[in-house]
């Protein structure tokens, strides 16, 4: 049926043409799953594999912790209103955290830290927090849970300042001490995917990475058990609600099975911290972002991420949207997260998506496919080796590339970016920020272009034109001219209407320099009556002819370009803003 809805006559495997995939990673997405698909039940939450989440006694009533990212522009008032509003977990990504610390009881939300290659002194100022807080006779030891964020193999890919590896094994010798809970090593998963990962790469290499690590730990006398419990793993929660959901599963099956072989299983169970694609989030229409971030949410949360975390909406922009506040930025993300929690009562329940046919097979496919990975990256001599003869990266730059030209041919949308742009929204300024060797942005291909239309437009106050002249009644001509109104859009080229005067030359040509270009829309049946004899005009009268819709549709001698859907749309719009003189 659904193959036949589609028009045609249906192909003899309906069942595959309608089958996509994820990402390209080889995993499959079914249009419909039955009990055939069904995998067998996972153990409870805290059992090994730890499918279903690390701890066996999760408490429904706060669900994952709400973990609030604080950098060098807040202060410790920003901590304080933040965990007074909501937030249960605090991300410190600066290398001095102490003054944050203030005022903060570290036994009642856990500390996240990022501080790069000043991991150590960051260290430091925590335990001397600790040992602060230990002097009251309140302070519960058992409760507190802090990441030190040292993270020297996956920093190393993505060209991010962090420890060394003997400095990072030093940490944890002095976490594994502490009587409270302390891990000093971090995999940071969601680098690898904004550096272009897929989800079975994040995962596989993750996990090879980890198990470096700690390689590295026990080989300087720390237990399997206790080289494991130095470990937190970070990945990226993307607006694939699905994916999401199944990837963070899908990782602890993983982990839970490397623990299993190196003798310690019951320490399989490393937390996760789900962070929203930073790749993923836009500079144009940074609004759309709030919906991006919310469905990412919404994915980690019911995975079973153990601290979930929403990057701004204006993330990708350097000084955010002008007229709003980083403070504003920061309520919205963390409300975002309060509101599926508190008034959706998505904690409520765990691990919802069990059972689901669909999501089982998911995990199922990606774990068994971050587990190629990992034996890929094993059998080619670990990770840091990969690391460091650049291998992993060359894989990763490889992944980015075929992301890109997805997003560059609109197979990948991007609402916003590459469908549905507002020309209108005012001109922003690039940040280097959003795409290099740590992040590869998605929309990257399509803001730049978008960037030099804003650069034409400050010197000529106006956009870069094309004129369109339609063909037949709105109702013949509507879905062309709409697809190639939001084509050029995407790429700052505005479309100026011109269906009155048609291609009679009496269109007003004053205006910016570069060609004259006129685009033709209309239906097929429109370009057999009037498209040869329009276009055959428009050449006389010295335009570049484009036309919507495949190749052949008019005389190939009289058109210049043909766009449609399966062009690469950067590729297109970068000749034309070249032509249009930006």
């Amino acid at each position: 049926m659904l193959a036949k809805s589609r028009g045609g006559t249906p192909p003899e495997d309906p069942i595959a043409a309608l089958t996509t995939l994820t990402e390209d990673d080889g995993v499959q997405i079914a249009p419909l799953y039955s009990q055939r698909d069904e995998q067998p039940e996972a153990p409870l939450p805290g059992a090994f594999p730890f499918i279903r989440g690390g701890n066996p006694t999760p408490d429904v009533r706060l669900g994952w912790k709400v973990a609030e990212r604080f950098d060098a522009t807040t202060d410790a008032s920003d901590v304080l209103g933040a965990l007074e509003s909501g937030a249960s977990a605090l991300w410190l990504t600066r290398p001095d955290p102490a003054p944050l610390l203030e005022g903060v009881y570290p036994d009642m939300a856990p500390i996240l830290l990022t501080a790069g290659g000043r991991a150590a002194d960051a260290a430091a100022q925590v335990y001397a927090a600790l040992d602060r807080a230990a002097e009251s006779d309140a302070y519960r030891a058992d409760l507190v849970r802090v990441s030190l964020g040292a993270a020297p193999f996956t920093s190393q890919v993505v060209g991010r300042a962090d420890v060394s590896i003997e400095e990072a094994v030093e940490l944890a010798r002095v976490a594994d001490a502490r009587s409270e809970d302390v891990r000093a090593l971090v995999v940071d998963g969601a680098d690898l995917h904004n550096a272009g990962a897929t989800a079975a790469q994040e995962l596989g290499l993750a996990a090879a990475a980890a198990l470096d690590q700690v390689r590295a730990l026990t080989a300087a006398g720390l237990s399997p058990a206790a080289a494991l419990g130095q470990l937190t793993i970070r990945l990226a929660a993307t607006d694939d609600q699905f994916l999401t959901l199944a990837k963070i599963r899908a990782w602890r099956t993983v982990w839970a099975r490397v623990a299993q072989r190196l003798g310690a299983p019951d320490a399989g169970n490393a937390p996760v911290h789900a962070v929203t694609s930073l790749a993923a989030t836009t500079q144009r229409d940074p609004w759309v972002n709030l919906l991006r971030t919310t469905v990412a949410a919404f994915g980690a949360g019911l995975g079973g991420a153990d601290y979930v975390t929403t990057l701004d909406y204006d993330e990708a922009l350097p000084g955010g949207v002008e007229g709003y506040s980083r403070a504003f930025a920061r309520r919205i993300a963390r409300n975002t997260q309060l509101l599926l929690l508190e008034e959706s009562n998505l904690g409520r329940v765990v691990d919802p998506g069990a059972g689901s046919w669909h999501v089982e097979s998911l995990t199922d496919d990606l774990a068994r496919a971050a587990w190629g990975v990992l034996q890929a990256v094993e059998g080619a001599g670990g990770f840091a080796r990969g690391a460091a003869d650049e291998t992993i990266a060359t894989r990763l730059g490889e992944s980015a590339d075929r992301r890109d030209a997805a997003v560059a041919r609109r197979a990948r949308k991007l609402t916003g970016v590459n469908e549905f742009p507002n020309l209108a929204e005012p001109p922003v300024a690039p940040s280097a920020a959003t795409n290099g060797p740590v992040v590869r942005s998605y929309a990257a291909p399509f803001e730049a272009l978008r960037t030099r239309s804003d650069a034409f437009l400050r010197e000529h106050g106006v956009r870069p034109r094309i004129r369109m002249v339609t063909i037949g009644t709105v109702a013949q001509h509507n879905g062309r001219s709409t697809f190639l109104t939001n084509l050029l859009a995407s790429g700052g080229i505005e479309t100026v209407l011109d269906a009155a005067e048609q291609a009679a030359g009496a269109a007003t040509r004053d205006g910016p320099p570069g060609a004259r270009i006129t685009a033709l829309a209309g239906s097929d049946s429109g370009y057999a009556e009037e498209g040869e004899a329009l276009a055959r005009s428009l050449r006389e009268a010295g335009d570049l002819v484009l036309l919507a819709g495949a190749p052949g549709t008019v005389d190939d001698g009289l058109v210049d370009i043909y766009l449609h859907a399966k062009i690469d749309a950067a590729a297109a719009l970068d000749d034309l803003l070249t032509r249009l003189g930006a």
